[in-house]
């Protein structure tokens, strides 16, 4: 097979982007500055008998047996658990290591932070439990070029600019976070909205209207804290009204293939389906064709609150 990139493939076909944001409301992040691997946790661990028999070379540089086992299952403690490593150019050999972690509901999101010592010293903290607030938004840019080469294509440049242009600290390298295909992708917590296809020139106007307190609807791809029919409700909803805001709009409820919207005093009753899409490669090492499904969405009918 020759050699191709599967966001210029899904470009070129024009493929949607809104209703694929990964679904996962609860976010658990670990600065992990060395490779990772095509599977950043697995691939990047190290056996607790590797580490011994080279001693203190490796110190700091993997993730112990234990270590591993505590991330996995504070990840499984809560539903929907996204964790990744994450890393900043400009904490490179610095000591010190941030951990991140906290929730995406629909309103009210929480972000907490620690610096710890060595891996370690995780052992000694409770992820599932409120720590210290961060006080500002994290953006993570997917930049897993081992999991995906687009993601290292589009996703080091747009972590550039936008590092370039946010406040210092807020912006930083992400391992896979899906959809490969729509990069570069870029994750806004602790609201977990998701923007795909975001070039280094695009990148302030979507902080720009973020910094608002408004989504870019034309790199949105939807938020973590929803389903991807109510992702595809949603940005029905916003498109038929205007509504940008953040908090504009609110999930009423659903019931099967309905998806009520809450928005500006009226509620709208969307009818959503699952289609197949056209046969189209999902990652860039894909070795056969997918169909990924995707969602219509259709407003039947919107009466008062």
């Amino acid at each position: 097979m020759s050699r191709f990139f599967c966001s210029e493939l899904s470009r070129r076909s024009a493929e949607t982007t809104f209703g694929t944001a990964s679904v996962g409301a609860v976010w658990l992040l670990l600065e992990y500055p060395h490779g990772w691997g095509a599977h950043a946790l697995r691939d990047s661990a190290l056996s607790d008998g590797v580490k011994k028999f080279f001693g203190d070379a490796l110190a700091g540089s993997g993730l112990s047996d234990q270590v591993e086992a505590h991330l996995r299952g504070q990840a499984a403690a809560r539903p929907h658990t996204k964790l990744l490593f994450v890393r900043r150019t400009a904490r490179r050999g610095r000591p010190g290591l941030a951990a991140f972690w906290g929730s995406s509901p629909e309103r009210g999101g929480d972000l907490y932070h620690a610096e710890v010592e060595a891996y370690d010293d995780l052992l000694q903290l409770d992820l599932t439990a409120p720590g210290d607030l961060l006080g500002h938004p994290l953006l993570l840019v997917c930049t897993h070029g081992k999991h995906d080469r687009c993601c290292a294509r589009h996703g080091r440049p747009l972590y550039q600019a936008l590092d370039e242009q946010a406040e210092e600290g807020w912006v930083w390298q992400s391992s896979h976070v899906g959809g490969d295909r729509f990069a570069g992708n870029v994750v806004f917590l602790p609201e977990g909205i998701y923007f795909g296809r975001v070039g280094p020139g695009e990148a302030w106007t979507v902080l720009d209207e973020y910094l608002a307190g408004r989504i870019d609807l034309e790199h949105y791809r939807g938020r973590a804290c929803y389903g991807f029919a109510t992702q595809a409700a949603e940005r029905a909803v916003r498109e038929a009204t205007g509504l940008t805001g953040l908090d504009d709009l609110q999930l009423a409820g659903r019931d099967g293939a309905l998806v009520s919207i809450r928005a500006a005093g009226r509620v709208y009753d969307v009818e959503v389906t699952a289609e197949l899409g056209g046969p189209r490669y999902l990652t860039c090492t894909a070795e056969a064709l997918s169909h990924p499904r995707h969602y219509a969405a259709r407003i039947l009918r919107e009466s008062a609150a």
